[in-house]
């Protein structure tokens, strides 16, 4: 939201009082209270009338200082409101040194290495957040950024909640409730430093970097080709690094860098907004401590990881069409182990009935044991929370007060997607629970997952839920109930180490309910380096897995895009052939397609046990899997513009082409190597190279351990410490680096390897758990070839590679 006209105006009618100085403070061992007044105090007089800002400063956890601005503390605050901590709230630690310290001219609170130091001279309101061992400022909020504002209506008017079809379409909105003449904002404003580049605030599909930019965190089914997003988050990270969370769930407007080129501004409708400020220094840990303070991402099973296969949208299918699929994908190598039947799985019009179309699958539960059995695939399903007006669920729901109605007590209704279908209002305890009866039903079928589709567009105007929810707040919560609700169904049959969704929308903590899908993309290489866009700033925003429909869902895409999407595709997180109303089954494009989606699908598949254990460690710590460069590389500063581009793990860079032929990319400093032909590639330049369709630019970082399964596993989920092979690459003298093997069963770990190079010479060892079989391959700029071994015999075929013998437990290798 903008409340200037330039540099010295304020738009027409807008009535801003901002903060100017520190009328008084209230202290604890571990907050502040502020009263902040809008007007120099030179006397008594000064003090009557008003505005003034309550601030409130305090420390839920080290190194976190959450900020509250009230003008009216007697408004109501209602929700609902993000969970803190829903992890269970940390201990408080030993060394957080959260203490209150005074001055002749400051009051400030610290919090780990984070301080915020208040300002209380006269008219030099100011708070500054310092990393107390360098003493470096890294934001401010200076005087008049907090403020209470009052506007003009039609001044909201381009804002998301305002501007949607929710809020413009009759049939949603008849307009039956008046719009006020004014609508009042809490304000704040953090500095915007030189350099500074601001990233995330959930799914964006634009611009990596956000400076520049205003946006709303509204959830809105608008495909990946603008600002709206299906999965927004009021959570931005900071170069400086320090991230910065919005506690509101309704829609919280960012101007960064946009309505002031110096300055990120936030905006809250109400009374209050409530922020809290996450220090690093590193951006791994920003998203380590957000992570703690909003949910750690879940952790999906292993048998997620391979190749999902869909039926697609509008296509024509029925039971045979499936089996072909399956078929086909078995005859070419390519296995498949999640099958997904998207909405078509049931009649038309009945959407959500929850029963299979009789006509397509007369014998649905006998149909899916049989290709479970046949192919080892598991099976997903399509759902939304809507319900169909043709549907036969429809007048239980309309009896028993299941759907979302509006104030006058009819059920809210519109035509689109389904004709007249409704809404389930999940903050309804009893809707819930028979929403929930239908799900378990289907898994007596033997179903797997449930792919979560849609809940963007949940009204908000003349509305009410159940549970008094504010209609306004609901909107974007709605998926996070929806999704929690379906999650929870799998957890209570499968166990919370087997449960997994394929969800489009989300926000704020859902990230503790995977996976996400990055929606509706258009078939051309423009869209899938959009999507990337998306991707990477939805894992910069607390989210650790991600996928997206390969080959994009709108059209048909030529061959050379549907090629380029499959690197990408099986280069990510998760993958999942899909489209809208044409197969992406590869034999559909040419015989090239097949070959390279096997010899994709095969790689992924073996570099498993290396991809859990970055799974693992991002359920743990809220590190993504599927990560941006800067993460890594924040020295870097070329790292910090990089959007066509990303880690995998901070092992493996990865490098889509959007092109037919020529790939174009940045490797950071160092000796990486290529992943496919062992080659040493020198770093800290850019590369332009011509790259065929069975490849994709995958380089190794220099001083990495990876553990890869065997040659001939046909799935993702296998045992990992059977028969692996240890990669070491460019391992510098001196250096240890380390690997885990997980055991595919939750966050378990089976074996411990750790390599060390003295010299010439290079140890591995299994130091925790048992490995059977295991070699060692070594990739080394320098020197191929093996002197001396221990523990091991040579396989000259492949340079430096050796067998370990029997039982043993450590090789030694010696080069040449």
């Amino acid at each position: 939201m903008r409340f200037t006209d330039g540099l010295w105006l304020r738009r027409a009618g807008v009535d801003l009082h901002g903060a100017v100085e520190v009328a008084d403070v209230q202290t604890t061992n571990d907050s502040l209270t502020l009263i902040a007044s809008t007007k120099p105090i030179r006397h008594r007089g000064d003090t009557l009338g008003g505005p003034t800002l309550t601030v409130n400063l305090s420390s839920p956890t080290a190194n976190i200082i959450g900020i509250t601005i009230t003008h009216f503390s007697g408004a109501l605050v209602k929700g609902p409101l993000f969970d803190l901590f829903p992890d269970g709230a940390p201990p408080r630690e030993a060394d957080a040194g959260v203490r209150v310290q005074k001055g002749a001219d400051s009051v400030t609170l610290v919090s780990g290495r984070l301080e915020a130091r208040v300002d209380t001279r006269a008219k030099e309101y100011k708070i500054e957040f310092r990393d107390v061992k360098t003493g470096e400022v890294v934001s401010a909020s200076e005087g008049k950024g907090q403020a209470v504002v009052d506007v003009p209506f039609e001044h909201t008017l381009s804002s998301a909640s305002e501007s949607s079809v929710l809020s413009t379409d009759l049939s949603s909105n008849p307009g039956a409730v008046p719009n006020p003449s004014h609508v009042r904002f809490i304000r704040e404003e953090l500095n915007l430093d030189v350099g500074e580049n601001i990233y995330g605030l959930g799914e964006r599909f634009g611009p990596f970097i956000k400076n520049g930019q205003n946006l709303s965190t509204w959830n809105q089914d608008g495909g990946t080709s603008s600002q709206q997003s299906y999965k927004c988050v009021p959570f931005y990270l900071s170069s400086k690094g320090f991230g910065v969370f919005v506690r509101d769930a309704g829609e919280v407007e960012f101007e960064v860098g946009a309505e002031k080129c110096s300055k990120v501004g936030i905006a809250v409708r109400g009374e209050r907004l409530e922020y809290y400020f996450v220090y690093g220094p590193t951006l791994k840990e920003v998203l380590n401590r957000y992570t703690l303070l909003t949910g750690r991402p879940g952790l999906p099973p292993p048998w997620t990881f391979g190749l999902w296969l869909s039926t697609s949208f509008t296509t024509s299918y029925d039971s045979k069409t499936v089996s072909s699929f399956l078929s086909g994908m078995q005859d070419r190598s390519i296995p498949v182990r999640v099958f997904h039947l998207d909405c078509f799985w049931m009649k038309r019009y009945q959407w959500c009935d929850f029963t299979f179309d009789p006509e397509a699958f007369p014998d649905p539960k006998a149909y899916l044991q049989d290709i479970k059995s046949k192919f080892g695939v598991n099976i997903c399903l399509w759902i939304n929370p809507y319900i169909g007006q043709a549907s036969p669920l429809f007048a239980e729901g309309v009896k028993e007060g299941y759907f979302i109605k509006r104030t006058n007590g009819d059920v809210w209704q519109w035509d689109l997607w389904q004709p007249g279908l409704a809404i389930v209002d999940v903050f309804s305890p009893s809707a819930r629970k028979w929403y929930a009866s239908k799900l378990r039903k289907l898994l007596g079928f033997g179903v797997d997952a449930f792919k979560t589709d849609f809940a963007e567009r949940i009204p908000h105007k003349d509305v009410v839920f159940a549970d008094g929810s504010d209609p306004y707040k609901a909107h974007n919560y709605y998926t996070q109930v929806y999704n929690e609700l379906v999650f929870g169904v799998l957890k209570e049959r499968f166990g919370e180490k087997e449960a997994v969704l394929f969800a489009r929308s989300a926000t704020t903590g859902g990230q503790r309910f995977p996976v996400h899908w990055g929606g509706d993309t258009e078939s051309t290489f423009a869209a899938m380096a959009e999507t990337l866009r998306g991707g990477l700033s939805l894992t910069s925003s607390g989210f650790g897995f991600w996928s997206h429909d390969i080959g994009g869902f709108e059209g048909h895409p030529p061959p050379a895009i549907y090629k380029r999407w499959c690197a990408f595709g099986l280069f990510s997180s998760h993958s999942r052939l899909h489209g809208s109303a044409s197969y992406r089954v590869p034999w559909n494009y040419d015989d090239e397609a097949s070959v390279t989606l096997a010899k994709f699908v095969n790689a992924k598949h073996r570099l498993m046990p290396y991809l859990y254990s970055k799974a693992i460690e991002a359920h743990l710590t809220g590190v993504p899997l599927m990560r941006a460069l800067i993460l890594e590389f924040e020295e870097d500063l070329t790292a910090h513009f990089i959007d066509k581009q990303y880690m995998l793990g901070e092992s493996l860079l990865v490098a889509p082409i959007f092109s037919e032929s020529t790939a174009s990319y940045h490797v950071p400093a160092g000796v990486w190597t290529n992943f496919w032909d062992g080659s040493a590639v020198e770093g800290g330049r850019w590369i332009k190279e011509e790259v065929g369709f069975d490849t994709i630019p995958l380089l190794v970082r220099p001083g990495s351990v990876l553990v890869l399964g065997s040659e001939n596993v046909t799935k993702p989920d296998y045992d990992y410490t059977a028969s692996p092979e240890i990669r070491v690459y460019q391992l510098a003298d001196g250096q240890t680096a380390h690997a885990d093997i997980p055991s595919g069963k939750g966050a378990d770990i089976a074996a411990k390897v750790e390599v060390t190079r003295i010299d010439n010479t290079i140890k591995a060892q299994i130091v925790q758990g048992t490995v059977s079989s295991w070699t060692l391959s070594v990739y080394d700029s320098l020197s191929s070839k093996v002197k001396g071994l221990h523990g091991a015999q040579a396989d000259t075929a492949r340079g430096a590679v050796v067998s370990a013998l029997a039982e043993s437990k450590e090789i030694s290798v010696e080069l040449a």
